[in-house]
């Protein structure tokens, strides 16, 4: 049955407003970005997820620019070599505000809780290698796993890592390695102690403590969530978290709030009060169009994206071709609040031209002259950011946005 006691009252879009602006992807941004807002919107977010794949932008960097808009991606790279940021496992590999390192430490103690992150039986056939690749740091500074051919005659593919390579891995799962800096984002790595001197273990919180911070930052960066969302966030327990939601709730830490058709009770984070408020009397409307990657923050939890903006999606890229009903790497479109669909993109930077080989809209969406423009603006944005100002259109569905979106796109602003 549904609890009484919630005191704040949200219809189910006003809630999606909240959950969008609290993820920094609200209001538009006013001015041009700096690198302190690259900063901030990883604390903001608490979390960045690092994925390779790069037929658009590599997820960190477009999830960054779905937020700020036009900015420099090498921001991103300064930040992780100034130690204002740092890499490790959250929700999935992420970049981190350096200030939450105590949160993870606690993963890196007890590496063996990290599944196929990390295997003892590995380590321990492979101890002498291992040894002699800490020395090897060590002696002669950080290294990457380019720096060591591969001798046993295999592929290299994900399962397949060179015996180098899953030694930093594991190393760096364990803790005793950091990633120092990227170069053209291969990972660079070091001595944790070389990395982040100032850290002691005795400066270590406590694991339930490191758990209650961690579910209320996930909670404050969601903005509005079901308990049961919560430990999807930065991947801790999820019965565990969503206990741990509703007693952080009854000691004051959190808020109750009522959304309308759920059958239980949202929470919030009171840093998030003026936001609810605002959108409680009707001032927080979206306004934003833009493209998503397919790790936002937003989108990252398949299940909430369906559960809460009504949205299936699904990464097809791991999926056979002939299988794919959308495209191999297809982008989220949110407009005005809304997922409205996805755009299957790849952006050609020798040929300067953003190839959109096709764009799916939901069948509930109604194409109007506004769609068009907010649609043509958004591509024309994200191309612009890539430095490939020709934008291309395949197909569309429904089949007659396609001549009036390409229209468009030939409009000058």
């Amino acid at each position: 049955m549904r609890k009484q006691n919630a005191e704040i009252e949200l219809s189910h879009a006003q809630a999606e407003a909240v959950m969008i602006a609290a993820l920094g992807l609200d209001p538009r941004p006013r001015r041009a970005a700096t690198k302190r807002d690259v900063l901030e919107m990883i604390r903001r977010m608490s979390a960045l997820q690092i994925d390779t794949i790069h037929v658009v932008a590599r997820s960190p960097y477009l999830v960054l620019w779905s937020r700020l808009g036009e900015y420099e991606p090498h921001w991103l790279d300064e930040l992780l070599a100034e130690g204002r940021i740092f890499e490790y496992w959250s929700h999935e590999a992420c970049f981190l505000p350096t200030e939450d390192f105590p949160l993870y430490r606690h993963r890196m103690i007890d590496p063996g809780s990290m599944g196929w992150k990390y295997s003892h039986e590995w380590l321990k056939a492979h101890r002498v290698e291992v040894e002699r690749m800490l020395a090897l740091i060590r002696e002669r500074g950080p290294v990457r796993s380019t720096d060591f051919t591969r001798t046993d005659g295999k592929s290299g593919g994900w399962w397949e890592w060179k015996p180098e390579k899953r030694a930093l891995e594991m190393l760096f799962t364990a803790g005793r390695l950091m990633i120092a800096r990227r170069d053209r984002f291969q990972r660079i790595y070091d001595l944790r102690e070389r990395v982040l001197p100032s850290w002691d273990d005795s400066q270590l919180p406590s694991l339930e403590e490191a758990n209650r911070t961690l579910a209320l930052k996930a909670v404050r960066a969601l903005g509005i969530t079901k308990a049961r969302w919560v430990g999807d966030y930065f991947r801790t327990d999820k019965r565990g978290t969503a206990s741990l939601v509703v007693a952080l709730a009854d000691e004051g830490l959190l808020l109750k709030v009522s959304v309308e058709g759920w059958d239980e009770d949202g929470y919030a984070h009171p840093d998030n009060m003026g936001m609810i408020e605002s959108a409680s009397s009707g001032k927080l409307k979206p306004q934003r169009t833009t493209l998503l990657s397919p790790f936002d923050p937003l989108v990252w939890d398949r299940a909430r994206a369906r559960e809460m903006f009504g949205f299936d999606y699904r990464l097809e890229c791991y999926t056979p071709a002939p299988r794919r009903v959308y495209g191999y790497f297809t982008l989220p479109i949110l407009r005005l609040g809304a997922l409205i669909g996805r755009l299957d993109a790849k952006a050609h930077r020798k040929d300067k031209h953003f190839e959109v080989k096709a764009l799916y809209l939901e069948s509930v969406v109604v194409v109007s002259d506004e769609l068009i423009a907010d649609l043509a603006t958004a591509l024309r944005e994200c191309a612009a950011w890539h430095r490939t100002p020709d934008v291309i259109i395949g197909k569309t569905k429904p089949a007659k946005l396609l001549p009036v979106l390409r229209k468009a796109l030939t409009t000058s602003l």
